[in-house]
């Protein structure tokens, strides 16, 4: 073979992180040196990941680690950067994909899976994978993105391990199962003397912020934190304030909690995960239902035995039904008119029926179906901790983190309900109490790295908890920076949340502006998109002068609509198609200018 080395022309069509790749690939096809011999055992596995909120990355590493102890040789890397040449190259592939918003991709993510879907890429006969689709039922386009990702694979001729796998927000037990069929074939394809190997995880692929990542668990750069959901911190409730007047018909919360001593450490960005407990009374009343003390020893999944009451207040999720929980407790009880609830041409009866409905509600409706309380809760899901956008800064509130949160109360079915963390927050503690809390991470939403950058925040209602946390903090560092709000609710005179600080900050000037956009306060409803297109001219000179947009809020309607707009703008402003809008917004995502936590 010819010493010859070709490579990829400089102005050949890739991106910078595509050229490596490939000619690290021709490099490796070309060079004259012999192979290194190829492990005895176990495998090259691509773990790859698509995550928001953190979720899919560390259940990627978790696999990764344990791959690792069967012999494997696993290659953790995000799918923000990589490309499906990449993807095409490899012989075994573990995806774990989050659904963001309305059916997304993550942030970043969708540029791989554009590329993914033009007609005329490779196909990949050679791949070996399985999904693993993250999603939350209560989203109309559960698990979307991972469907429509596998979907896709298998047109391009991908051979699957085994099939996809969707997982609610209680990810444990679906992870669990889907990790042991995934061994299984790879054990199987080891028993039938398969001696593929696949190629190295190209070292290139670039993380979202953080640059080139090394192709292992361990060249993470994701910081070690002592708590997590599964090893909360106890932290004590300093202040809880209203934030709405009392003739609003929202309330809404201001929440602060100690860091004990700074053992809870964030970042302007980051979110705060609250473990709740179910409502006592709620509690009271099922077990009356059922007619049982609480003392019952029951098991739980991942959790081992415990109360029946135990597992009532702090381990199962009652507040909500799904259709497999509906599904289980009408089979177990023959209830055969929730069963015809269930079959697919009554699909708008049973979302009038699922909707504001609760376990309390099945146990009075169809009472006895299940003898054997351990059966019961065997069937309710993981009761799951909730994650707010922190509203502080550690530079400007030592000690203390902040929450800013909506507290949820309805009628439904004629019963008062509420939603679990939040009215926790609200009504069932007391100053001094103290929460199992903990940090997520969000590396996704930071200030910009250049501190005299401009940013536009985008933040209606609870949204506007980051921007007030991104607010604190430039003034705290003495970052000179512009700074532009956009803040809309229903009522100026009474959901018009941190008012006495945002008019401050704009009149001493930290704040450059301030558009507020208040519904209800005149007979046309506007909104922040409105608020937007108003001042385009001057959102398009800030956009100009490299300023970040930053958007929180609402994923199914809001986020979308300030999408839009910002597209229009563009479009306008710029004297652009709208095909070199939509390209130049993406470009501010590949620019890290344009973030957005939705939700």
């Amino acid at each position: 073979m010819s010493n010859s080395i070709p490579c990829i022309p400089e102005n050949a069509p890739f991106s910078a992180e595509q050229r490596a790749w490939l000619n690290g690939l021709l490099a490796s096809m070309f060079s004259s040196a012999p192979a290194p011999t190829p492990a005895a055992a176990g495998k090259r596995i691509a773990i790859l990941y698509a995550s928001q909120s953190g979720t899919a990355e560390g259940l990627a590493r978790k696999l990764a680690k344990e791959l690792k102890a069967k012999g494997h040789t696993p290659a953790v890397a995000t799918l923000v950067g990589y490309t499906p040449a990449a993807l095409a190259a490899e012989t075994y592939a573990l995806i774990l994909a989050s659904t963001y918003g309305d059916g997304d991709a993550p942030d970043g993510v969708q540029p791989f899976y554009e590329q993914l879907c033009l007609e005329h890429f490779p196909r990949m006969e050679k791949l070996h994978y399985s999904v693993f689709a993250l999603g939350d039922r209560h989203y109309e386009h559960f698990c979307k993105f991972g469907i429509d990702l596998d979907a896709k694979l298998k047109a391009l001729g991908a051979n699957p391990l085994c099939a996809s796998v969707e997982s609610d927000v209680d990810v444990d037990q679906p992870f669990a199962e889907w990790k042991s069929i995934v061994s299984g074939r790879l054990e199987e394809a080891d028993a039938a003397g398969s001696r593929e190997q696949s190629k190295p995880l190209v070292s290139a692929v670039a993380d979202e912020k953080k640059g080139p990542v090394a192709p292992t668990e361990k060249g993470s750069n994701k910081p070690e934190s002592t708590f997590s959901r599964e090893n909360p911190l106890r932290a004590r409730l300093l202040e809880r304030k209203r934030l709405t007047a009392d003739e609003s018909s929202k309330v809404t919360i201001h929440l602060a909690f100690s860091t004990e001593d700074g053992r809870l450490k964030y970042e302007a960005g980051d979110a705060f995960g609250v473990v709740p407990s179910n409502d006592q009374n709620l509690v009271a009343e099922i077990l009356q239902q059922l007619r049982c003390n609480g003392n019952e020893r029951v098991s739980v999944a991942n959790g081992g035995d415990t109360t029946l009451h135990d597992a009532l207040l702090h381990r199962v999720q009652i507040t909500r039904l799904s259709r497999r929980i509906v599904q289980e407790y009408a089979n177990r009880g023959n209830c055969q008119s929730l069963l015809a609830l269930l079959a697919p041409q009554k699909q708008a009866d049973w979302e009038r029926y699922i909707s504001g409905r609760g376990l309390i509600d099945l146990l009075v409706e169809f009472p006895d179906a299940i003898d054997d309380p351990g059966d019961l809760v065997r069937i309710l899901p993981r009761l799951t901790p909730r994650l707010y956008s922190i509203s502080s800064s550690p530079a400007a509130h030592p000690g203390q983190i902040h929450a800013t949160v909506a507290v949820v109360r309805y009628l439904s079915n004629h019963r008062e309900r509420g939603g679990v963390c939040s009215t926790l927050l609200a009504d069932r503690t007391a100053p001094s109490d103290r929460l199992p809390v903990y940090i997520q991470p969000n590396k996704k939403f930071r200030l910009p790295a250049d501190p005299n950058s401009p940013i536009i925040m985008i933040g209606p209602g609870t949204g506007i908890a980051p921007f007030r946390s991104f607010l604190h903090e430039r003034r705290a560092l003495g970052q000179k920076g512009s700074n532009w709000l956009f803040f809309g609710e229903r009522s100026a005179s009474a959901d018009f949340l941190y008012r006495e600080e945002m008019e401050g900050m704009l009149a001493d000037g930290h704040l450059a502006r301030l558009d507020t956009a208040f519904s209800r306060d005149q007979e046309r409803k506007i909104y922040v998109q409105d608020r937007m297109m108003e001042q385009s001219r001057l959102f398009w000179q800030w956009l100009q002068d490299g300023a970040s947009v930053y958007v929180c809020g609402d994923a199914s309607r809001m986020a979308k609509d300030v999408h839009i707009t910002m597209q229009k703008i563009v479009e306008r402003e710029g004297a652009m198609s709208s095909e070199m809008a939509e390209e130049y917004v993406s470009n501010l995502k590949d620019e890290h200018r344009y973030h957005r936590d939705v939700y």
